[in-house]
């Protein structure tokens, strides 16, 4: 039995692929709808899995082909992000057999499939344990530098969320690390290349050059809708994370960015002469950004990927205020009451300090004349 998989996120195609070949079944994919076309008339296949988004052709324009050009009534099971009643509606006019709204879990599109072409005969089939895979609405780029992070990187929990999360690609920034990081990183990425890599820097340059270098690097890839940057520590958790990129997903938004502020119901821990120095600089910040947002330096933030050439392809002035000028940057783009607009400040469920900071409380003094700094050089 053979299927056709068209979609222009690999990540969600190389994936789909991945789970079809393991049941048995014969594969093509195809990024684009005019590459699905063509092998719609050389692959012959029994079934038809399409996303409905596409850059160069919509699915429905496939749809349209398959149905009315060529004349087959194979079945076309139609996996996608736009959840338009339109859209849906027009689908089943023009003949699809399935509509499955993203996101979705690699479970449910097989039992779809096995729904309408059966299981195929595999010989000496080995069953798999599958663990619940979820197929995301929107691709996701994350950025997480790294230095000297040996002794304290969770491999284990990066390899998980890549593994059950199929919309990510985790891009680890080795920021000119002198112990045994890029090791630890190559072994974390070796088995799980299409969703982890590996970007290393010559020399350490601070974590702001190590999360632009990263940005930078991941806005070339095309299938990614979105991309934010995270702590390798994950003093913010993973789920937290996925929080802050629902929110873009479902706003008008063009950042999401994560605040440590405690609240009701929230698992946020620091030290406690931390906390201190942390609000003093917050109240700093205030007043240079002149926008009321609490906590600028949270670890965790994600952005439509349009924005990340304005915001990174200039080298930042200091090392560790990056997140201030970013903010700096969206307000001398977009104006300070749009740049409000497009912020949101989204509250984590839970933040712990992680010990082995490589901000110091000396750090913490200087950072007082970094903030001078920037206020006179956005000025």
């Amino acid at each position: 039995m053979k299927i056709l998989a068209i979609d222009d996120q690999r990540l969600i195609l190389l994936s789909v692929e991945k789970r079809l070949k393991e049941m048995g079944f014969d594969v093509m994919i195809a990024e684009n709808g005019q590459t699905g076309k063509e092998l719609f008339d050389s692959f012959a296949p029994n079934l038809v899995l399409l996303d409905i988004n596409m850059p160069d052709m919509s699915g429905l324009d496939v749809v349209k082909y398959i149905r009315n050009q060529k004349g087959s009534k194979i079945p076309i099971l139609v996996m996608s992000g736009n959840t338009q009643e339109k859209v849906i509606i027009d689908g089943f006019t023009l003949g699809i057999d399935d509509y499955l709204k993203k996101p979705v879990s690699l479970d449910e599109m097989t039992a779809r499939v096995k729904r309408i072409l059966g299981t195929p005969e595999v010989k000496n089939e080995i069953q798999k344990d599958f663990d619940a895979q979820m197929l995301q609405k929107n691709c996701v780029g994350v950025v997480i530098p790294c230095y000297n992070e040996e002794e304290r990187l969770s491999s284990q929990e990066f390899k998980d969320f890549a593994h059950k999360n199929l919309g990510y690609h985790l891009c680890f920034v080795n920021d000119g690390s002198t112990d045994n990081t890029l090791n630890v990183l190559n072994e974390l990425r070796n088995g799980n290349e299409d969703h982890i890599s590996v970007y290393d820097c010559a020399k350490n340059g601070g974590k702001a050059e190590a999360v632009r270098q990263g940005m930078l690097h991941l806005e070339q890839d095309s299938q990614l809708d979105y991309i934010g940057f995270l702590d390798a520590d994950l003093s913010t958790d993973f789920r937290d994370f996925d929080d802050l990129v629902n929110t873009l997903e479902q706003s008008d938004f063009q950042i999401v960015s994560g605040s440590r502020m405690s609240r009701m119901g929230a698992d946020i821990t620091k030290e406690s002469a931390r906390k201190v120095i942390s609000m003093t600089i917050n109240l700093i910040i205030r007043t240079i950004l002149r926008m009321p947002f609490n906590d600028t330096q949270c670890g965790a933030k994600v952005m439509d990927r349009q924005l990340v050439k304005s915001m990174f392809t200039k080298p930042f002035i200091t090392k560790w205020l990056f997140d201030v000028e970013i903010f700096m940057r969206m307000r001398k783009q977009f104006g300070a009451e749009k740049a409000k607009s497009l912020i949101c400040e989204q509250p984590l469920k839970r933040w712990i300090h992680a010990d082995g900071s490589k901000l110091s409380m000396k750090d913490s003094v200087k950072i007082v004349g970094q903030l001078a700094k920037i206020a006179i050089s956005y000025k």
